[in-house]
């Protein structure tokens, strides 16, 4: 007999630990080669740590709730060592559960710069991501101690600081130059149902995230939107043309969004003020163009796969990335990379129906784009011989974007020209 040490894989390079969730199996277990051994998180993604090996867990090094290091040894396997081959290593994990994406550098981006805080003061264990997010707040020694963590004896979790900021933003405001006082966030107790019929579920940790990114975004940036209405007439009688021969040949089918996602990726070359990020009172002068698509997922929650260097896709390529991040997507195939360093988003609230709509801000970028459905309706045409009422294929373009540091001016005009781009499209592109 052999003892194989299954060790926290590497999950992308800008992820450097995870906490332990769930052990989907127990000391004496019988495990099999790519059986999911326990589930873990980080601060983007859910996922579960397969086996390499067939054999019998023996130990668990760590608990629910521990965090863990990548490359460290989390369980001991007992295997057949004349059955078994040296297994390669397990460079990603793959994902069953995802969440909406949010750079690692911000998770909630200030205003106003917060002065330093020292940790040293402490003999309370912080993890790295309760760390930085206390610097961004401004949270002091003296209030981290007061939290009652709900990790492992006591300690203090990223839910738990996100709740107690969140707690903090709703007290009063005080002079800057008296002590911060200390506030103990309040758990919340669980509702009951006064008729004795209603079902009270409690969201799951997905949802309770993506819960948390959206409050922070709405009290982070300055929301302000611009719409646009498009004439994409053009554009659908040519997909209807082609789209037969592209998934005969390339063997997947031809969406709008490409189209879309390439006029996007141009108009942010056009205008570079929407291509950025901010970072307290630092703007981040993006150098790459990395599209984030929304993608909703089979049980209702949301993820948000980046395509890397948009600009530099053709049309072809642009449809097989789309393909491929959607479809992995929905079927919790995504690697923790596919959902980082987006530098700006665009969401299809039209295949849901909705003609458009005000979407909140994936932070830390600037803005967003929600593509509406497209609509048959009655258009004035303009032609030398005069004008005269015709049936054209339209859909709004709304885009959301951050008045901190985005003005009316700036947020029309990148609109405006992703919406000139569509109208403008080659009905003779060879695809």
């Amino acid at each position: 007999m052999a003892r194989f040490e299954l060790k926290l894989p590497k999950m992308g390079e800008s992820v450097a630990e995870a906490t332990i969730t769930n052990w989907l199996k127990q000391v004496g277990d019988k495990i099999e080669a790519d059986d999911a051994v326990l589930e873990i998180a980080t601060d983007k993604v859910d996922s579960e740590v397969p086996s390499e090996v067939s054999g019998v867990l023996v130990e668990q090094l760590f608990a629910k709730d521990d965090l863990v290091q990548v490359g460290q040894t989390i369980a001991i396997i007992e295997t057949d060592a004349t059955a078994e081959s040296t297994p390669a290593p397990v460079e990603s994990v793959t994902i069953p559960v995802a969440v909406a994406e949010i750079e690692k550098s911000v998770e909630v981006a200030q205003a106003i710069v917060a002065p330093a805080v020292d940790f040293k003061g402490t003999e309370k264990f912080l993890s790295p991501l309760v760390k930085n997010i206390a610097k961004e707040e401004g949270v002091s020694v003296a209030e981290l101690e007061s939290i009652q963590g709900s990790g492992k004896e006591g300690r203090v979790t990223k839910e738990d600081i996100l709740a107690y900021v969140a707690g903090r933003q709703k007290s009063p405001v005080v002079n800057p130059s008296t002590p911060t006082p200390t506030i103990v966030p309040s758990t919340q107790a669980v509702p009951v149902s006064v008729n004795g019929e209603d079902e009270i579920v409690e969201m799951d940790r997905m949802r309770k995230l993506i819960s948390g990114y959206m409050t922070a975004s709405l009290q982070t940036s300055a929301h302000v939107q611009s719409f646009v209405e498009v004439d994409v007439t053009h554009i659908v009688k040519w997909r209807d043309k082609v789209k037969s021969t592209f998934e005969k040949r390339e063997g997947e089918k031809l969406t709008f969004t490409p189209i879309f996602m390439q006029a996007v990726a141009k108009a942010l070359k056009d205008f570079p003020g929407m291509n950025i990020s901010v970072d307290g009172n630092f703007i981040i002068k993006k150098k790459n163009i990395n599209l984030g698509m929304a993608t909703a997922l089979p049980n209702g929650n949301l993820i948000v796969p980046v395509i890397k260097n948009a600009d530099q896709l053709n049309l072809v390529g642009m449809a097989k990335a789309v393909n491929d991040l959607g479809n992995r997507a929905k079927n919790g195939k995504l690697k923790p990379d596919d959902t980082q360093g987006g530098t700006y988003t665009v969401t299809n609230i039209g295949s849901f129906g909705s003609v458009f709509g005000t979407p909140i801000i994936n932070q830390p970028e600037v803005g967003i784009l929600a593509l509406g459905a497209i609509r048959k309706v009655p258009a004035v045409i303009e032609t030398p011989e005069g004008d005269f009422i015709g049936i054209r294929q339209k859909m709004f373009l709304t885009h959301s974007y951050d008045h901190r540091v985005v003005d009316g001016a700036l947020g029309g005009m990148f609109v405006k020209r992703v919406a000139d781009y569509l109208e403008a499209f080659d009905v003779d592109t060879d695809i």
